[in-house]
């Protein structure tokens, strides 16, 4: 599979923003958007894991062994800042595990997502499965960058992603497919995360921006 980023600007993003801030409600996840960046990376079968064990109340996130995620984070001293952050971390990896599982409506993904976060989620397991194809290597995220909403209803948590030694595995031939680092290997996440609601604990992403080929990662 090739690679593929979703890109959005940063006013759209700040005005899907401010509209899922007052509209959204529940852990969408309604028809995809993208079928985005999709598989110069990953491979893996929904296998035993070691990152991300399910709490008390919080679905299993963990991803096989051939995938390594490593998340190279400075946690901020402001609490809620700092819980944003880790469901950040914990989307990225629901959304990995959604792939090794090879389902499209894993409870992962919902759990941390809603609205377009969640499309987008649906939309990037349903691009590897369609493929026939899985997470495998190391996926690195790094340089994040948390900042309140000046509403306060929210929190934008940015950060970099290094794909280079991310690859795509068959899941019939168990075959990595191996890509040479690139401009493409680079990308910039943005996401906005709202603060529990109702029962949970946890916080969501509704908004999703990824910019491919991004120089400030490099």
């Amino acid at each position: 599979m090739a690679r593929r980023a979703l890109t959005t600007t940063a006013a759209a993003f700040a005005t899907t923003a401010a509209l899922l801030l007052t509209a959204c409600g529940g852990g969408g996840d309604d028809k995809s958007a993208e079928d985005i960046k999709g598989a110069g990376g990953g491979s893996s079968s929904p296998s035993a894991s070691a990152s991300g064990p399910a709490g008390a109340g919080r679905p299993d996130v963990s991803v096989p062994k051939d995938l390594k995620l490593v998340f190279d984070f400075d946690k901020p001293s402001d609490a809620k800042q700092a819980a944003a952050l880790s469901d950040a971390e914990n989307y990225i990896r629901a959304l990995k595990h959604g792939i090794a599982a090879q389902d499209v409506a894993d409870p992962a993904y919902r759990f941390y997502s809603a609205a377009q976060a969640s499309q987008y989620a649906k939309s990037q397991i349903e691009a590897w499965v369609k493929g026939g194809y899985t997470v495998y290597g190391t996926d690195k995220y790094y340089d994040d960058e948390v900042a309140a909403m000046s509403n306060g209803k929210g929190v934008v948590v940015s950060f970099c992603r290094n794909q280079a030694k991310s690859y795509s595995k068959s899941i019939k031939t168990g075959k990595v497919h191996y890509t040479e680092e690139n401009a493409d290997s680079y990308q910039k996440f943005r996401l906005l995360m709202v603060p529990p609601s109702g029962d949970s604990e946890a916080w969501k992403a509704v908004t999703v921006e990824v910019l491919g080929k991004a120089k400030e990662c490099q």
